[in-house]
């Protein structure tokens, strides 16, 4: 796809998505539109059954729609179809694509393996940190804010669940008996706002290969936080191909890419 939407960008007046924009879309850029909102139906309807499986009201669930490797074009079109919530997870694609839809109204959360050296960067534009795992990063991400004069950081603890039966040394994430700990540094630190834990499925261990397992051993640290934290309320947990196991087990945001962008390219 070309850039050309950046011509009359998208929440560059009053009243974004006008009819105005909508006709100004070239063929090509309609048929990403329709086709993006065709994924955002279906996914917006597992979300609903998910939901309502689980005795939820849909409201109690968010969308973060992924859009890693994908251009700036497409965070424009998804913003256009009312998606309110982005997530990267490399600092280098994020960057740029803040900044060029900085006038769109866009939640953008932070969902990769953060390295300290970037940390100035993402507090510029992201809103969340979904992946705080290091005492060191605590220190940077909030001494980052305080330099940056903005409003707090909200941060979750990446809870990772195969390192409770010692796998998965090497892997980003807090062990679950070393998540109490990591949520108090969170919480003690100026310019930063513990917001709750995030998990990926794991891919060793016990619970490797079983969503709904994980997700419930997700659910009873989350439970655990909030007694120490009571407003760390959200759980960040489920992806394309087990949101419906994360919602049954409470989580509060699911991040989807794939369902509604389509199969990444691999990444350079």
């Amino acid at each position: 796809m070309t850039n050309d939407i950046y011509g009359p960008f998208p929440g560059s007046t009053a009243g974004f998505p006008d009819a105005s924009w909508s006709a100004a879309l070239t063929e090509g850029q309609r048929a990403r539109y329709e086709q993006l909102g065709t994924n955002l139906e279906v996914v917006e309807r597992r979300i609903a059954d998910a939901c309502a499986a689980a005795g939820r009201a849909r409201g109690e669930v968010r969308l973060i729609v992924v859009t890693k490797t994908y251009p700036a074009e497409d965070t424009a079109l998804l913003a256009g179809l009312g998606v309110t919530d982005v997530a990267e997870n490399r600092d280098q694609d994020a960057a740029p694509k803040a900044e060029q839809c900085r006038n769109l109204p866009l939640d953008w959360h932070f969902v990769g393996q953060l390295q300290t050296n970037k940390v100035r960067s993402v507090v510029r534009y992201a809103n969340h940190v979904h992946s705080v795992d290091r005492l060191r990063l605590v220190e940077s991400l909030g001494a980052a804010v305080l330099k940056g004069d903005r409003p707090e950081l909200g941060c979750l603890v990446q809870v990772a669940l195969d390192k409770e039966d010692g796998e998965g040394g090497h892997r980003a994430g807090v062990a679950p008996a070393d998540v109490p700990a990591m949520a108090d540094a969170i919480a003690d630190t100026p310019g930063l706002r513990l917001d709750g834990v995030m998990t990926v499925a794991p891919l060793a261990g016990p619970l490797a290969g079983d969503p709904a397992r994980a997700f419930d051993r997700l659910a009873e640290i989350a439970s655990a936080v909030r007694t120490a934290h009571p407003a760390a309320t959200m759980v960040s947990a489920g992806m394309s191909g087990d949101l419906e196991q994360a919602i049954a087990a409470g989580a509060t945001h699911v991040r989807v890419g794939t369902a509604v962008l389509g199969v990444r390219s691999p990444l350079r």
